[in-house]
């Protein structure tokens, strides 16, 4: 979703970050191989990241190459080549000494048994309880650790401070329930008008919308399909009223009419052209709209009934299944959850942490740590093809809830073909 320019910023950032973590004590508890006790043998670590996490995984790696003797070599791949270059290192037992991966695919990695078992590894560091408790959910197979986190990016409302103002609107009261966010956004589209909107989405966009929708349908108290993640629960009714109210902000244009087609790619820079008042997105997008000169303010997704919740969202990461620098590779996953990197570059980074431990000194960045440490990551083998997939059923349904003329019939139908993708064999 981001693009190079936005990249480039994201890693000059962290390496600014990583000079101040370099300037204090890298001595934490979290594991270091110039440690007594630990691998003395100097050893290079492979790692494979996705070009979206690219810019956070390389400011790590320069982070930890700077203070041991072990070095990180880091190779970023194309996102939509990722998820094939996997397969295919896999099948020739080539995988790199670490993989990335969308936690969202980390059930069906472990199924596979491409990563190896690190319970032991992780319970021995003294924060282990603290740890992004979704994203270690998710890489949990029959009480056993395969992953931990590597990014943590979360669901949020986004609010135009400015706009908020200017529209007669207090920017530091965040809408309770989705008709209040409904309010909102319909007050400025109504008083600020030309190309201003109240709000935007992606409505063509299946990832986007299990992002930005499913929080407030958990809100409710609602389920979005099973737990195992082989049936589909969007014809229920805390997902129908959802659906209901971003269908009517699109009808009644308070909604940008770019929100019909949007398919993910120009979803960020339709917020920092700075004439969207109020909508949801990805927690790491708060660095990206601050540099464009954009007042922001974070809250978290609420339901339509109130109550709130996010989707925690990003990569984690584990020691694959063929690597033979366990020891080495695990040194460096310890070292990348330590207190010093998590509260010195990734909160100072203006990013969500990966410990709910860590307390980040701008307000906004406190908030998304303790936003997420109440969210979910939900499961499901077949997540990609039945969900993010351009070609899957969800993307089918959610464009004929939205902007079809029966949207009960849409979600109903929906429900069958979704579940039928996610029990396929």
């Amino acid at each position: 979703m981001e693009s190079r320019s936005s990249v480039r910023k994201v890693a000059t950032a962290l390496a600014v970050a990583c000079a101040a973590v370099l300037a204090s004590s890298c001595s934490d508890t979290g594991g270091s191989a110039d440690k007594p006790g630990a691998s003395s043998a100097a050893s290079t670590i492979t790692v494979w990241t996705r070009a979206a996490t690219e810019a956070q995984t390389k400011a790590l790696a320069q982070s930890y190459n700077a203070s041991h003797s072990n070095k990180v070599e880091v190779t970023a791949f194309p996102n939509e080549e990722y998820p094939a270059k996997i397969a295919t290192a896999a099948g020739g037992r080539n995988l790199p000494d670490l993989f990335a991966s969308d936690v969202v695919f980390a059930p069906n990695y472990i199924s596979q048994g491409l990563w190896q078992d690190v319970t032991d590894r992780f319970d021995s560091l003294p924060f282990k309880d603290k740890v992004a408790p979704a994203h270690i959910k998710e890489a949990t197979q029959d009480g056993r650790l395969f992953a931990v986190p590597h990014t943590v990016d979360i669901s949020v409302m986004f609010i135009n401070k400015d706009l908020y103002k200017k529209a007669g609107l207090d920017p530091d009261k965040a809408p309770a329930t989705l008709q209040e966010f409904a309010d909102q956004a319909t007050t400025i589209r109504k008083k600020l008008g030309g190309k201003t909107y109240g709000t935007y989405f992606g409505g063509n966009c299946g990832g986007c919308d299990v992002f930005t929708f499913w929080p407030s349908v958990w809100a409710d108290g609602g389920e979005v399909m099973n737990a195992e993640g082989t049936q589909s629960t969007v014809d229920d009714p805390e997902m129908a009223a959802v659906f209901d109210v971003y269908r009517t902000l699109y009808a009644e244009g308070v909604a940008a009419p770019g929100s019909k087609d949007e398919n993910g790619t120009t979803w960020l820079g339709a917020l920092q052209a700075g004439d969207i008042g109020i909508a949801p997105g990805p927690s790491t997008w708060l660095g990206l709209l601050e540099d464009k000169g954009i007042d922001v303010g974070v809250a978290p997704i609420p339901g339509v009934k109130g109550g709130t919740s996010t989707f925690v969202g990003g990569d984690v990461i584990g020691v694959s299944a063929t690597s033979k620098n366990a020891d080495a590779a695990w040194d460096f996953l310890a070292y990348t959850l330590s207190d010093t990197v998590q509260a010195d570059l990734q909160a100072k980074g203006r990013s969500t942490v990966a410990r709910t431990d860590i307390t980040a000194d701008d307000p906004r960045v406190q908030a998304m740590n303790e936003i997420m440490a109440d969210g979910r990551t939900p499961y499901a083998l077949k997540f990609n093809e039945s969900y993010n997939d351009p070609q899957s059923p969800w993307v089918k349904t959610l464009r004929d809830a939205l902007f079809g003329s029966d949207p009960a019939k849409a979600l109903k139908d929906g429900a069958g073909t979704i579940s039928a993708s996610l029990s396929q064999q």
